[in-house]
């Protein structure tokens, strides 16, 4: 089956499937996101899916007149473990307020810096961590990382460029009173 959607890496949930480990994936388990290539293969009969793009032709909920339905408020009120799932309703009232075209290019400069970080950082160890970083940091912060980054010797080995990002990055969601755990802890 064919790519589904015009934004795969946003899903009609507000998931951002572009800053997420498995769609970085090498293999068998790397997810395309949704609606991507084969999405069917990896995530069978996705009701957000079926509903917001099958059903009206829709990239994502937030562009449905009927956003926030009842779906949304019981999703909202169970918290589920991953933490970048808390990034679904703002993700979705986001798009609501300023448009998908607007929401894209944000989330366009979030996956650029994302892959530099995988590119050139990434000790083999690192990837979720960066992931949730950017999906969670504002974008302005994750620049002001991959200049800092960025402006670091070449000749560096990549275990410690690693973990000076790390260390950056842990900082920045410091100051913000972020979590940068992968798994929320009640």
């Amino acid at each position: 089956m064919a790519t589904i959607k015009k934004y795969s890496t946003i899903g009609c949930c507000g998931i951002d499937c572009g800053l997420c480990p498995r769609f970085y994936t090498r293999g068998d388990s790397i997810c395309p996101g949704c609606g991507g290539l084969n999405f069917e293969k990896k995530h069978p009969s996705c009701g957000l899916l079926t509903c917001c793009l099958i059903k009206n032709g829709l990239e994502v909920c937030g562009e449905c007149k009927d956003y926030p339905c009842n779906r949304f408020f019981s999703e909202k009120d169970s918290c589920d473990s991953f933490v970048t799932h808390k990034k679904i309703i703002p993700n979705l009232d986001f798009i609501k307020s300023n448009g998908i075209d607007t929401f894209i290019a944000q989330q366009k400069l979030r996956i650029e810096i994302l892959v530099y970080f995988l590119d050139n950082c990434d000790d083999g160890r690192s990837k979720s961590f960066f992931c949730l970083s950017c999906a969670l940091l504002p974008p302005d912060k994750l620049q002001d990382a991959f200049r800092f980054i960025d402006s670091q010797n070449d000749t560096m080995d990549l275990k410690t460029k690693s973990k000076l990002l790390k260390e950056k990055l842990q900082t920045i969601a410091e100051e913000l009173k972020l979590d940068l755990k992968l798994k929320n802890t009640k």
